[in-house]
């Protein structure tokens, strides 16, 4: 059915939010400047009326996701902070003080899957919105960009040959017993000794017997797989997706191209991207597109096939000018962009610095400011949880990447309506009058 009305009866026994808290908090005008009606008119299509029970407000659903994306929470400690925190519920659409949880946790993950990574773009597009109508971001901004790419990694564990064994041989051991086949010998005991037997080799550095574990662990692997096979008159398509990984993970070489590297997640990517600390990143290549002036995100999203930097341009800028509806006029990107495809109006600088003598001081600055884009991706990372994404499959790479970036403006906006409160209380203080007497819009 469609979602419920967020709008409550008045009731003279319940607290009313706008009698208790500060209506000049950040958070309280964020709420009033952001247009939900956007919302409901675009994913109202996604319900169908007079069948189920009545869906979730999708205000509810949509404050939810800003509020988890920009302060770095699960869907579960949102909820929470949501019930103990009455801005937050201010900010998610509710007239009175909640005293319950309105939700399951288990409700927000639907919501993504029902809207996808095309419904989660346009939260970012409204936040963009928002700061277009607060005056904090002009189409000037627009006249110089700054792109580049970096990796999100992925919830997995680093890699093993005999933990990929172990896992795939567990999981196809599990799934013939839920399907009434009957196996020769399932290797439970003899491959949970042999992978201890393997750690503890692999930690005295003796490789040669952790090599030979690891055989054997893979000819378990092989013993179950055949079995099963052969035994298997009937087989859906979720063992078959698991047999036909079983065979890629025992025919991969040192030296395969497109390797698994995890059971639960195969689309996961080994990426280099040359860095001292961390040579190889389990996940996939992001690219992002900031404002070179007040650095805000215009563009956000994940590529797969671990794509040249160069052939993401096209992408990253055609994204941008959809969500903010403005053309972008110049482009600085690094040296991992030589020789892009890209084909559109918008001049593109890459950084050289040997050829800086041959540039203009206008264009010398804007090279030099490029630099800029990797503090927002560091802070994209650790603050707004592209770090390490824990959303299940290339759907849910797609929304992560797009939920960071509207966290981090929606960061930024926050900081858009604090900043005259705290000019203006110095001010207050300076002249000695009343705080409270300001009235903020």
């Amino acid at each position: 059915m469609q979602p419920k009305n967020i709008h409550e009866n008045p009731d003279l026994f319940r607290l009313r939010l706008d009698q208790f808290i500060d209506m000049r908090h950040e958070l309280i005008i964020l709420a009033n400047k952001i247009d939900w009606s956007a919302f409901e008119r675009k994913f109202g299509s996604y319900y169908v009326d007079k069948k189920g029970r009545p869906g979730a407000p999708i205000r509810l659903m949509v404050g939810l996701h800003y509020l988890k994306s920009a302060f770095k929470e699960s869907d579960e400690s949102a909820l929470y902070r949501f019930f103990e925190n009455p801005y937050w519920q201010y900010f998610c659409g509710y007239e009175y003080f909640q005293t319950s949880f309105p939700i399951d946790p288990s409700s927000l993950t639907r919501f993504r899957k029902r809207i996808g990574s095309e419904g989660v773009e346009h939260f970012l597009a409204e936040l963009l919105c928002t700061a277009k109508r607060a005056g904090a971001l002009k189409e000037s901004h627009l006249n110089k960009v700054n792109v580049d790419t970096t990796v999100q990694e992925k919830a997995i564990a680093f890699p093993t040959d005999a933990r990929l064994y172990f896992k795939m041989r567990d999981l196809l051991v599990k799934a013939a017993e839920e399907r009434g086949i009957e196996l020769r010998q399932n290797y439970r005991r003899l491959a949970k000794k042999a992978l201890s037997r393997q750690n503890g080799y692999s930690r005295a550095r003796q490789m040669r017997r952790a090599a030979k574990m690891t055989r054997k662990l893979k000819t378990y692997l092989g013993c179950v797989h055949r079995d099963i096979v052969r035994k298997g008159e009937t087989v859906d398509q979720d063992l078959l997706d698991m047999l036909e990984k079983s065979t890629r993970l025992q025919e991969q070489t040192r030296e395969s191209k497109n390797k698994l590297y995890s059971i639960h997640a195969p689309e996961v990517e080994c990426i280099s991207k040359g860095k001292a600390h961390k040579r190889y990143e389990f996940g996939c290549k992001v690219s992002l597109a900031t404002s070179s002036r007040d650095n805000w995100i215009l563009g956000i999203q994940a590529h797969y096939g671990n794509p040249y930097d160069g052939h993401t341009l096209n992408a990253a800028i055609e994204q941008v000018e959809r969500l903010t509806d403005w053309s972008v006029k110049e482009t600085y990107v690094d040296l991992g962009y030589r020789g892009h495809d890209y084909t559109g109006e918008a001049k593109v600088h890459i950084v050289n610095f040997r050829s800086m003598a041959k540039k203009t001081r206008s264009v010398k600055r804007w090279l030099k400011r490029r630099s800029a884009i990797e503090p927002v991706i560091g802070h994209v990372k650790s603050d707004n949880g592209m770090a390490r994404n824990r959303l299940k499959g290339t759907e849910g790479d797609k929304i992560n990447a797009l939920l960071s970036g509207c966290g981090f403006n929606m960061r930024k906006l926050l900081k858009v309506f604090l900043l005259p409160k705290i000019c203006w209380r110095k001010i207050m203080l300076f002249f000695e009058i009343p705080y409270k007497t300001i009235q903020f819009a």
